[in-house]
């Protein structure tokens, strides 16, 4: 929005082109966000707390999170304020893929508002069912890829990158539209898993979207591109400012939501967050990378699948407690002990993914 204004600004004085640079605006967007973030935050935790919207507490969990019971919930309502109106403001909107990246995040956190809101608000302990939950994931999930592929102009926009390897490329064709659809879905739902200590889940969403918003300015110039032997994508720069939002709105939350945690992001901003991450390495056509660096919500979700299985096929249980982290707690593990070691993690692995781009 105000690329629209600074441009009509800049007749009148040359100064005002500077905001056309995507990296000045990029900062802008982190600053922005990061800025709704401590301006709304205790607002919002206090409206929370007044009316006792709360954490509930699994009675089989370990016993350190009883405490945390009643602790605001469906914070995860900041996060995606301060991401949509700090890309709003900086973004260029005449961009397809500003629009479509938004509309799905936003979405998702509307599923899972809904499904906090009837467990906490309604007292539902089902919450929404994961029928239904999955159901409008799915639509919204394969809304998106489909959008992405019939609005795709040039044979790079579906084609998967094989990391490290800079002359294989797969054209995907339709079978694009099934890929995307999993990498949203499936994203979204390894976030939500993993939003199970405090900070835990938002740390390695903010370190995986900054890197992806490098992903986005490299594949969105053209002699960059050209120079690290990567496809040039027209118009995927604009994810730089999406991804410097995220940033932004994720280390707001985590200054409100770091052990102790003040309040927590619930299925409102887990989903989404999972869901951002998963269009954006959609776009800037990095789903295998995104599945190196976001490797800690890869565990957490296998943990959980291995979990399943193991225990209707054979009665017994791999690990403590599924997901992972809770695992690492019941081995005696306290929790910022875990909390910060899933993050170190998670830093190998963004560097890993980031060496990609050289390393062809």
């Amino acid at each position: 929005m105000l690329v629209y204004l600074t441009d009509y600004l800049t007749q009148f004085n040359s100064g005002f082109s500077v905001f056309q640079y995507l990296t000045l605006r990029a900062i802008l967007g982190i600053l922005t966000a990061l800025a709704i973030s401590f301006i709304v935050g205790p607002v919002m935790i206090r409206r929370l707390t007044h009316h006792q919207i709360g954490q509930t507490v699994r009675s089989d969990g370990p016993q350190s999170h009883l405490s945390k019971a009643g602790t605001p919930t469906m914070g995860g309502t900041l996060l995606l304020v301060a991401v949509a109106v700090s890309t709003l403001l900086w973004a260029n909107l005449d961009n397809r893929y500003v629009w479509i990246v938004i509309l799905v995040t936003l979405l998702f956190g509307l599923i899972g508002f809904y499904d906090d809101y009837k467990k906490l608000v309604l007292k539902d302990s089902r919450g929404l069912s994961a029928r239904y939950k999955y159901l409008w994931q799915s639509l919204v999930g394969a809304g998106a890829a489909y959008a992405l592929y019939s609005t795709s102009s040039l044979p790079a926009e579906t084609q998967l990158i094989i990391p490290f390897v800079k002359s294989v490329v797969i054209d995907m064709g339709p079978w694009f539209v099934l890929l995307s659809y999993f990498v949203i879905v499936g994203t979204s739902n390894a976030v939500n898993l993993t939003d199970g200590l405090d900070g835990l889940a938002i740390m390695p969403t903010v370190l995986v979207a900054g890197a992806l918003g490098i992903f986005a300015y490299a594949s969105g110039h053209a002699q960059i591109a050209n120079y690290l032997l990567i496809p040039h994508l027209p118009g995927v720069g604009e994810m730089v400012i999406f991804c410097g939002a995220l940033v932004g709105a994720g280390l707001g939350f985590l200054w409100f939501n770091a052990y102790p945690a003040q309040v927590f992001m619930g299925d409102v901003g887990a989903l989404a967050l999972g869901a951002a991450l998963g269009v954006v390495a959609v776009v800037v056509r990095q789903e295998l990378v995104l599945l190196i660096m976001g490797g800690v919500f890869v565990m957490e979700t296998v943990s959980v699948m291995l979990q399943v299985a193991s225990f209707k096929l054979t009665g017994r249980r791999i690990f403590r407690m599924a997901p992972l982290h809770h695992h690492f707690e019941l081995k005696g593990w306290p929790e910022p002990r875990v909390i910060v070691r899933f993050w170190i993690v998670t830093v190998i692995l963004v560097l890993v993914g980031l060496a990609s781009l050289k390393i062809r």
